[in-house]
């Protein structure tokens, strides 16, 4: 009888969180490895002292029938809920309210709470930077900034990272696939917390912008479930955040709350900043997912797959059914 096999997934935000999901749940053995403290990847949030705020992903739509049945599955679980923000636009002079008609979901009681929820029935590394991979004659090895060549060898590899780390990890691995992630640009944005004392005074819960640095501002304490003092968050757009990466952070602050002034904002109690430095892709690739079957080595993404945090999902899931195909006929 053939051993069960062992994957090594790294990267445990929504697409490698779905994958290994998926995997596990035919039977499958799966390590997960994440370079940060703990699982969600960009579905993040910040906490101090009697507040919190949602800095990377802001809301998720739920459009294709298999997504909206795991919304579903995280609503009933309690992780999850409708979002229904004032919602309004600037564009140019001009400012109006609009009517929504997309139906906007958000983690309980924070946008990492699906994440954990997957998690924690997973066995996920965190802390743990996978630098290298190789293939040997009895599977795969990966080695870690922490603890070196793994011992473990691995029925296969899937890579649920940026397309910029998958494309490092993948040049000795398997250079053609290095050569696809390469070609995916991905963009980085500035995003910033504020912390207020008491409720701003604003007729909006959430806009887009569409002029100078600013792409979207949200008061986080519109959102379902939350609790401490009021919070509002401030992304800048692609653009403005590729021209200005490497600037010092409170240059960066300085300039985006310039421009949350200059739409009616009042100067907050206290800020903090944070840069994604691998936010979005443009254009989105829509490949779905990558398995390699000869070698067992395989992408997934929201990079892959048009972006957003449904796209990260449905890749996960396509990943996972295209290797179990591969393993079922084993």
């Amino acid at each position: 009888m053939n051993p069960t096999p062992h994957l090594a997934l790294v990267g445990a935000g929504i697409a490698g969180l779905s994958c290994a999901t998926a995997l596990q749940g035919a039977g499958l053995k799966v390590s997960l490895f994440d370079k940060s403290r703990g699982s969600g990847g960009r579905m993040s949030t910040r906490r101090g002292d009697d507040w919190q705020c949602d800095h990377g992903a802001q809301y998720f739509t739920a459009r294709h029938p298999a997504f909206r049945a795991e919304v579903a599955r995280w609503q009933q679980a309690g992780v999850a809920g409708v979002w229904d923000p004032r919602l309004w636009m600037f564009d140019g002079d001009s400012a109006q309210g609009r009517e929504s008609t997309v139906e906007r979901f958000v983690g309980m009681p924070a946008m990492t709470a699906p994440a954990r929820y997957l998690a924690s029935t997973l066995a996920v590394q965190a802390a743990t930077n996978i630098e290298q991979l190789r293939q040997q004659a009895h599977g795969w090895q990966i080695f870690s900034a922490q603890q070196g060549w793994l011992e473990t060898r691995f029925s296969a590899v899937l890579l649920a990272v940026p397309a910029p780390q998958a494309a490092a990890l993948l040049q000795q691995a398997a250079p053609e696939l290095a050569e696809l992630a390469g070609g995916a640009v991905m963009r980085g944005c500035w995003a910033l917390m504020l912390r207020f004392a008491s409720p701003v005074d604003l007729p909006f819960d959430a806009a887009f912008v569409n002029h100078g640095p600013l792409r979207w501002i949200a008061r986080n304490s519109s959102k379902p479930g939350r609790g401490g003092q009021e919070t509002w968050l401030l992304h800048a757009c692609a653009e403005w955040s590729e021209a200005h990466l490497e600037e010092d952070p409170e240059s960066v602050a300085a300039a985006l709350l310039a421009a949350f002034g200059q739409l009616g904002g009042p100067a907050p109690q206290d800020w903090t900043v944070h840069r994604w430095r691998y936010a979005d892709t443009e254009p989105a690739l829509h490949e779905g997912c990558v398995w390699r079957p000869d070698i067992a080595l395989g992408l997934c993404g929201d990079w892959l797959n048009g972006g957003k945090v449904e796209g990260a999902w449905r890749s996960g899931q396509a990943l996972a059914e295209q290797a179990l195909r591969s393993f079922t006929r084993c």
